[in-house]
């Protein structure tokens, strides 16, 4: 004779109706900016730009640099990379808007975009309540 098996009972959780008077549970902040689409991609760029360990280091480089500026020259034997891989991370922070790009006969000088840095570290600190 087979074995009865025992059905658990389920127990139904009492359903508590929501008033149309109560407040939603998650309320929008007023007065706080967020970013709009184009803004987000704009900065995701930029960031994207920062996230690699030569560009922190070229970055590093032209601002602690006395003359506010690095020449392209001066950049491969610190890093210790090729001029081409160099060329290569200062387009990418030049396009980002990070550094600009002024060309003195053949050789090529980085200085920091004035207010860059400080635009990026805005994104990234609490926004004060009106």
């Amino acid at each position: 004779m087979p074995t009865p098996v025992a059905t658990p009972v389920r127990r139904e959780s009492p359903v508590v109706p929501v008033q149309e008077s109560e407040a939603p549970c998650c309320v929008p902040s007023h007065g706080q900016e967020s970013l709009l689409a184009g803004e987000a991609e704009a900065l995701a760029a930029r960031f994207k730009a920062l996230a690699d360990p030569n560009r922190l280091r070229i970055l590093s480089i032209v601002s602690s640099s006395p003359e506010a500026e690095t020449c392209v020259c001066d950049l491969s034997e610190p890093l210790n990379l090729g001029q081409p891989t160099v060329s290569h991370h200062l387009k990418i922070m030049v396009e980002a808007g990070l550094l600009t790009r002024e060309k003195r006969g053949v050789w090529a000088y980085y200085s920091l975009v004035p207010g860059a840095l400080d635009s990026l570290a805005a994104t990234l600190s609490p926004k004060a309540s009106r």
